[in-house]
């Protein structure tokens, strides 16, 4: 972002440049070189979205009458080029035009020759800037807001069909990551994913640490043997050290677990500051979470195919919906009562798991067996599970945004962090909407 005299780039970042240039939004009259060759744009070229590299490829132009396929780079000052050593990369070789907003100084490819440049701050129409600059500066949470509510519902739906798309893929991304790190084992993945979702962002990590120090294989092993596994759940995660002497529920899990471990040589168990226990509702304490945790654990032979085989959002409950030892319905740690009972986890919590852990695994699994099926089971699950209220899907509403359902909420968080927060505007179809009823070509 730049600012200069006017005339030069005011208040300006690369990505209008970009957008101006991918939709060919300035005038084409008599449009030429600053060395003076008649230029004729006939393919844009395609825009990397990547970090490496020019930012169109294989764009077609007729430059002084020969056609050039090539990239294209843009800057939004000619010097750009020199100072970001261009000249000397050779991925830039194959640019055959440089846009720029201000031509300050003639710049030169790597073997010497003057790169041919386009300059376009006296070709973009003036409302065209004027709106750009309205939501660049814009000091609302959602840039748009002012204007948002003029646009077109079938637009607000494109956008919200996008960024729901894009934020499944997100966290897709993360599972397909893990899968790699697991060699592929999905049962593992899954396990670690569901642990990470147990802790619901609070104690996400404590959870994620016992899933990676109590290998699935050995959950599997005890799944029939409740009380074993359940002293290897609560060992592992470090309840069953310290102060337990006069407990005699504690007592009995710890010598059991101690057998266990030294049986199988256990990582050491979790210290207790792994977990946070301050300023929570009652019903998120690790310990009354990780008394649910260990209930599906011991329900479920298979943690995946399991959840493949739910069809409705009623069977989806019924997998989590599983009762936990009596002692974890009423303590939220060894020798600590809660206030009142926990019996099974809640609808709100449940649908939470829906939405942040089974979600992304369909969506991963759709990816990795290249498979729609899954993506479109895993969009049909948000659009059956209620919506999420929370200060930024309030913010959308009052601006014309449906919030009906999990897929909606799920799309207007992607949007607000993605583009709205980051005021990526041009790269929004309610930015580009807004920026296009504006266009009168200069």
């Amino acid at each position: 972002m730049c600012r200069v005299n006017p005339g030069g780039c005011f208040f300006m970042k690369e990505d209008f440049l970009h957008y101006l240039w991918q939709y060919q939004y300035f005038r084409k009259e008599d449009l030429c070189t600053t060395q003076g060759e008649e230029v004729a744009v006939l393919h844009p070229g395609f825009y990397n979205r990547s970090d490496a590299g020019p930012d169109f490829s294989s764009a077609r132009l007729r430059i002084g009458g020969n056609l050039w396929i090539g990239s294209v780079e843009l800057h939004l000052r000619a010097s750009d080029w020199r100072r970001h050593q261009h000249q000397h990369d050779q991925k830039y070789n194959q640019v055959v035009l440089h846009v720029v907003w201000e031509n300050d100084e003639v710049v030169y490819r790597e073997e010497g020759t003057p790169m041919p440049t386009l300059e376009l701050k006296d070709r973009v129409a003036l409302p065209v800037q004027a709106q750009y600059q309205e939501l660049l500066w814009s000091q609302t949470a959602i840039p748009c807001a002012a204007q948002a509510p003029q646009v077109e519902s079938i637009f607000k739906s494109a956008m919200m069909d996008k960024t729901l798309l894009e934020r499944l893929t997100l966290k897709a991304d993360l599972v397909l990551e893990r899968l790699a790190q697991n060699q592929q084992d999905w049962e593992s993945t899954v396990y670690q994913s569901m642990a990470a979702g147990f802790g619901f962002k609070i104690n996400q990590e404590g959870f994620l640490r016992l899933a990676q120090v109590l290998p699935y294989s050995l959950v599997k092993r005890y799944r029939q043997s409740p009380g074993q596994l359940e002293a290897l759940v609560f060992g592992q995660a470090g309840f069953l050290t310290g102060e337990i002497a006069h407990d005699g529920y504690a007592e009995v899990l710890a010598k059991e677990y101690a057998f266990l471990a030294h049986k199988h040589q256990l990582e050491a168990p979790l210290p207790i500051s792994a977990w946070n226990m301050l300023r929570l509702r009652p019903a998120n304490f690790p310990g009354i979470r990780l008394g649910q945790w260990y209930a599906v654990l011991q329900a479920q032979e298979h943690l995946w195919s399991g959840l493949v085989a739910c069809e409705t959002k009623e069977e989806y409950f019924g997998f989590f919906r599983q009762t936990p030892p009596v002692y974890w319905q009423t303590h939220y740690a060894v020798g600590k009562p809660s206030a009142q009972p926990f019996p099974q986890m809640g609808e709100e919590s449940i649908a939470g798991l829906l939405i942040n852990v089974v979600a992304p695994l369909l969506v991963a699994y759709s990816r990795r067996m290249d498979n729609a099926a899954f993506q479109e089971k895993a969009v049909r699950l948000l659009e059956e599970l209620g919506k999420e209220q929370n200060k930024i899907t309030r913010l959308y509403p009052p601006l014309g945004f449906p919030n009906a359902s999990a897929a909606d909420s799920q799309a207007l968080l992607g949007l607000y962090h993605t583009y709205c927060a980051p005021k990526k505007c041009v790269h929004c179809v309610i930015g580009h909407r807004l920026m296009k009823q504006n266009l009168t070509l200069a």
